[in-house]
């Protein structure tokens, strides 16, 4: 599962906080159960926006894609290599030359 990003977190806080308060003002308990009840609710309902709000577009486009790789089916699997991870291609080393002088923390 994926981390959640600062929006979701503040768009949660504000929604339990907000919600809590309201409904406390509005329904006027005074009993344990029923602040308990009113704060099982706002959490729920904090939790419901903050698993809503939409995602960075890099992350849409990351999951479109893979949902698309996993639609059409990939050669690979074809082969029978499905539960093998795959290898990524090899850096060019194109651009070496020009990093020489550089400080590199790989020593």
């Amino acid at each position: 599962m994926p981390r959640p990003t600062a929006a979701q977190l503040a768009y949660g806080s504000a929604t339990v906080v907000c919600s809590t308060l309201a409904m406390l003002l509005l329904s006027g308990t005074s009993t344990g159960v029923g602040v308990a009840v009113i704060g099982m609710a706002a959490l729920a309902l904090g939790l419901l926006v903050a698993l809503t709000v939409p995602l960075p577009r890099r992350a849409r486009a990351a999951r479109a894609a893979a949902a698309r790789r996993t639609a059409a089916g990939s050669p690979a699997s074809a082969a029978g290599t499905a539960g093998q991870p795959r290898v990524p291609a090899a850096r060019s080393h194109a651009g070496a030359e020009s990093r020489f002088g550089q400080h590199s923390l790989r020593r």
